[in-house]
């Protein structure tokens, strides 16, 4: 089964209404690492519910849709999907508690080619219910490295598709103007899959052997937000306030246990970096973007 572009593009996505508390807000905070150091007033602010705050990397995990690429019609071969870049913007900050709603929409649908595969952009706006106020845009590019040559069905889409997406912007060289390590901890990705995230790929070592990992491997999501943590105490001493977005392009794994180090680079309100697995010096995030105010 090949993707139907026309009725890929039209899919309709159920508003998700999704009630979190703050144990939902204190346990993403505590999966991607904050309250390492459970003397740190700041850190303790995200895990401690007096004064209770909300990571805005938290928007990720809120009114999802779940794994929906599985799903039968929408042609996917969801065995061979990659997550390919992911980016949040805060319209205002999270509340640390409350009920949101979640609306997904499909932007784009790339052909690469038959050899190549095809990239899917999908957006989901998060919204306060009562008031719809919008707190936060969420985008997603995932690779479809087994869908790639629709296109050149008849009728079925225009010519190789949508335009691809912008891409993002290349990691500046030369030394990084701030540098942020965070120990991850070995049972991270057991943590982490508990805010709605349960592939049994981070959890199941013969699950992790049979896709070709010596052991299980973090969530790139949770890469993401520990990426998002160093964000916030290099450049908004912890005030979400002042956390405005956030993108990359995920490049390779974490093992749970090791060092992430941010390496950023700032011009103005805009920020750019990278993250690597400082154990392996191997680059897991790329192409990172970051605003802040």
């Amino acid at each position: 089964m090949a993707i139907d572009y026309f009725a890929l593009k039209n899919r309709i996505f159920p508003p998700i209404h999704q009630h979190y508390t703050d144990h939902d807000t204190m346990l993403y905070a505590l999966a991607v690492g904050m309250g390492f150091d459970p003397t740190d007033e700041r850190q303790l602010a995200f895990v401690y519910e007096r004064h209770l705050k909300a990571l805005p990397t938290l928007a990720v995990v809120l009114a999802h849709p779940g794994f929906w690429m599985k799903d039968l019609d929408t042609g996917i071969n969801w065995v061979q999907v990659l997550h390919g870049e992911h980016s949040v913007v805060l319209h205002a900050p999270l509340p640390s508690a409350g009920t949101v709603v979640g609306r997904t929409r499909i932007r784009g649908i790339t052909d690469k080619g038959k050899e190549k595969g095809a990239l899917v952009t999908w957006e989901r706006s998060l919204h306060k219910a009562g008031s719809d106020e919008l707190l936060a845009t969420i985008e997603q590019v995932t690779f479809c490295r087994g869908d790639g040559g629709f296109s050149q069905c008849d009728g079925n889409g225009p010519p190789g598709g949508d335009t691809a997406p912008v891409s993002r912007p290349a990691t500046p060289e030369g030394t990084p103007h701030q540098i942020c390590d965070f120990a991850t901890l070995p049972q991270q990705a057991l943590m982490y899959r508990l805010c709605g995230d349960r592939n049994p790929l981070h959890a199941d070592p013969a699950v992790a052997k049979a896709a070709g990992f010596p052991r299980p491997i973090l969530h790139g999501l949770a890469t993401f937000g520990v990426a998002g943590h160093a964000i916030m105490k290099t450049y908004c001493d912890y005030d979400p306030a002042r956390f405005v977005s956030i993108g990359v392009r995920f490049s390779a794994p974490v093992f749970p246990g090791e060092t992430i180090r941010c390496e950023m680079w700032r011009s103005g309100d805009r920020i750019q970096f990278r993250a690597r697995a400082l154990e392996r010096n191997v680059i897991v995030l790329s192409h990172g973007t970051a605003t802040t105010i």
